[in-house]
């Protein structure tokens, strides 16, 4: 929990400014608050797990965009339900294709490979590398550990001496922004 000494709106201008300890302050201070409201949506701690990161992730990405005359713990459930809602939308858009004939309800799936697969399925590991280095390193290391030692969120959270919410939400920041590098890249070809 965050010190009462220490106001919300000064850790929300420190994580603004990129300060990683205010980062983790708003997110031990509010994780609780935002997963027990995932966990009543949909009753799946992974589901609700899954989401209250996404949520996170998405919200000190939009950090600039927040008002202060709001309630910070309001705006990220706020980010919250609409991550979930749309969350709704993508399985109810997955099961739809009915053959009449056959009365068969066929799931949809985009089988395109992203750009992180098609450089594993081409084995292009040097590649893949060079963009990881590109990354800052606590996120190369964070990518390294999971993906390369093959670490359980548990270790990589004993590892790195950090709680598991952070590790996953560092892992998620990480993806997304290896996943840019290689869009980028990709589109300069």
């Amino acid at each position: 929990m965050v010190n009462k000494n220490i106001d919300i709106q000064e850790l929300i201008e420190k994580a603004r400014n990129k300060d990683q300890k205010a980062f983790n302050a708003l997110l031990n201070n509010y994780w609780s608050d935002v997963f027990r409201f995932q966990l009543s949506k949909s009753d799946d701690e992974d589901e609700a797990e899954d989401i209250t990161i996404k949520t996170f992730s998405k919200a000190f990405d939009k950090l600039h965009l927040y008002n202060e005359k709001y309630n910070f713990k309001t705006w990220l459930i706020s980010i919250s339900k609409n991550i979930f809602l749309d969350h709704i939308r993508k399985q109810r858009t997955k099961v739809i294709s009915i053959n009449k004939k056959e009365s068969e309800a066929y799931k949809i799936f985009d089988e395109t490979p992203s750009a992180e697969d098609q450089l594993i399925i081409e084995q292009n590991l040097a590649q893949l590398l060079n963009f990881i280095k590109q990354l800052k390193p606590h996120y190369q290391e964070i990518i390294n550990l999971r993906y390369f030692r093959e670490m359980s969120y548990k270790e990589m959270a004993d590892t790195l001496n950090e709680p598991m919410s952070n590790i996953k939400v560092k892992l998620l920041r990480a993806k997304k922004l290896l996943a840019e590098i290689i869009n980028k890249s990709s589109s300069n070809l």
